[in-house]
């Protein structure tokens, strides 16, 4: 059996400054030591379910913030970033069983988590799919749909939890921690660890095909850019339109299509 991991910085219990998320800064370490400790949490439910196949994709900023050492043997890690269109699931095919995805966090233009984001921080106010505001659970749950992959659990802030549940309540969710105006409220450290675990215990043994997205038929994807002039040349790429000073339009009807235009124009 076969597992994917796909993790996140924004979503672990206690974050909450970007400060907090980058390898740069000096309180940066004690967060990416939660990263690694809640990754490590899955990885041992996984084995105890029987899974004896497990890769990691460190998905958050460089790629490079899971301590690789203390993860259990049996796994194998993906670091930094090959340009492939699957990013933040780089390495998942038909092969797995089932993804988990740990240390999500809700998406841009909305207010559940102090970090809240899509892809990126800094350059989009908001990637729309379908008129709804699309997180990065989602963009990678649909790209785990298109290898028939079930998506059996997520970790993160309550937000995306909620919002988790609204599309398909099968999949199992632990929130770690609640965003409120620029503040959050977290569960201990040690908690969300012994949680996870045992979460991803009952995920991994339960009706896994269930948790399959369903894939919509069409994609409209709607991204509005901080700066104009990022939304008058992503305007140029093919099948895109710009539709406001800050905002372009893309269709389609074929999702590894949307995203291959998200990797160029995110």
């Amino acid at each position: 059996m076969k597992l994917f991991i796909s993790a996140d910085i924004e979503g672990v219990t206690g974050s909450t400054s970007w400060s907090e998320t980058e390898k740069s800064n000096g309180d940066y370490g004690f967060f990416a030591q939660q990263m690694t400790d809640e990754v490590n949490a899955v990885c041992k439910g996984a084995l105890r379910m029987g899974f004896r196949e497990i890769l990691v994709k460190d998905a958050h900023e460089t790629g490079r913030n899971i301590v690789f050492n203390e993860l259990p043997k049996e796994v194998k890690i993906v670091r930094a970033w090959s340009g492939h269109p699957f990013s933040m699931v780089q390495g998942l095919d038909e092969s797995f069983d089932a993804a988990i995805f740990v240390g999500y966090h809700s998406p841009s233009g909305s207010n559940k988590n102090p970090l809240a984001h899509t892809m990126t921080a800094s350059g989009i106010n908001y990637l729309k799919i379908n008129g709804e505001y699309a997180s990065e659970f989602l963009l990678h749950g649909y790209a785990a749909s298109l290898m028939g992959v079930p998506v059996v659990m997520v970790t993160g802030d309550k937000g995306l939890c909620d919002d988790i549940k609204g599309i398909n309540e099968d999949i199992t969710t632990v929130a770690v921690k609640e965003g409120i105006g620029n503040s959050t409220i977290s569960i201990h450290p040690e908690l969300a660890v012994e949680i996870i675990k045992d979460e991803a215990e009952k995920a991994l043994k339960g009706d896994m095909k269930s948790c399959i997205l369903e894939l919509p038929k069409d994609f409209e994807v709607e991204i509005s850019y901080k700066e104009h002039a990022r939304a008058y040349k992503s305007s140029f790429y093919p099948g895109a339109e710009q539709l406001s000073s800050h905002v372009i339009r893309y269709k389609s009807d074929n999702y590894f299509d949307v995203l291959r235009m998200i990797n160029f124009l995110v």
